[in-house]
């Protein structure tokens, strides 16, 4: 009996411990899950327009803040917009304005209405190979180029050679600015070679003396940005005191988005992002800092 009893109470003793053990063993893995929650990454996707900015934002942004991880992705502004209102990124860049349509639809799938967050000015180039004769062009002329209607470049002042075009993809928010600024909503010529990222478009044009295209002035390299005429006034070339003065006809804002009820970990990272410090660095990039807007 009395080692009955005995191997009862060291079985007894086993259970405990190894449901003690149980306990502290899970107490372990949450407080490791609420550690890496704290330390989750910032997410952003969207603008390819932005992709270049976002990501040296992102660089220095760590460095100031170790421990903190800022993850950035392209796609373009449809794609961003889509990812936030699907609940799959913290923030969205977009070289467009959201439509009201989608911030209805991010403000429902989120739970809060959704931030607008102006980060920087652009001036929205059209840009031509260097070799080329044309210095500006109107915004008439530029629609109606890329809605096939001009095909060559000696109907606008420059040599006897066919018009070659090239433009994003309808993901893209810079397809939109310009289908909605210069094309009127119009479309655009099934002839328009249709790129990934305005670094392609770039490259096309550069290789090319009969190509045009259009994207963001910081990618303006080995290719020249024309002036551009709006009905009734004179050629603005893009600059920072005509974009942020709006004389330059396609000026616009850079945008980041997020819910209201987004993390602090968000938040901080948007409000650095229009600091002097982060300021600065939208000038090294090639765009234009928010506080030289009148």
């Amino acid at each position: 009996m009395k080692l009955a009893a005995r191997v009862v109470s060291t079985l007894l003793l086993s259970i405990a411990l190894v449901a003690c053990g149980g306990r502290e063993q899970h107490q372990t893995s949450t407080d490791g899950a609420q550690s890496r929650s704290s330390n989750k990454p910032i997410t952003i996707k969207g603008s390819d327009t932005m992709v270049i900015l976002t990501q040296r934002l992102a660089e220095e942004y760590m460095k100031a803040n170790p421990g903190e991880v800022v993850q950035v992705n392209g796609g373009g502004s449809g794609t961003g917009i889509a990812a936030l209102i699907n609940g799959t990124v913290d923030l969205a860049m977009s070289s467009r304005p959201m439509k009201g349509d989608e911030k209805q639809k991010a403000a429902t799938s989120r739970g809060s209405e959704i931030v607008e967050h102006p980060i920087a000015l652009d001036g929205l180039g059209v840009f031509v190979n260097n070799t080329s004769p044309v210095q500006h062009l109107t915004l008439a002329q530029i629609k109606d180029i890329f809605q096939g209607k001009t095909t060559n470049w000696n109907q606008v002042g420059g040599p006897d050679a066919q018009i070659i075009l090239y433009g994003r993809e309808n993901s893209s928010g810079t397809y939109d600015y310009f289908r909605e600024h210069v094309l009127e909503k119009g479309d655009f010529h099934p002839r328009v070679q249709t790129l990934q990222g305005t670094a392609a478009v770039i490259n096309a044009v550069g290789r090319d003396k009969n190509g045009i295209g259009y994207g963001g002035i910081a990618y303006a390299k080995d290719v020249r940005a024309i002036a551009i005429q709006a009905e009734g006034a004179q050629p603005i070339a893009p600059s920072e005191t005509t974009v942020a003065n709006g004389t330059y006809p396609l000026s616009r804002k850079l945008f980041l988005y997020y819910p209201s009820s987004a993390p602090e970990r968000v938040t901080k990272f948007a409000q650095w992002a229009i600091t002097p410090e982060a300021q600065a660095l939208v000038t090294k990039v090639g765009y234009f800092p928010l506080n030289t807007a009148q």
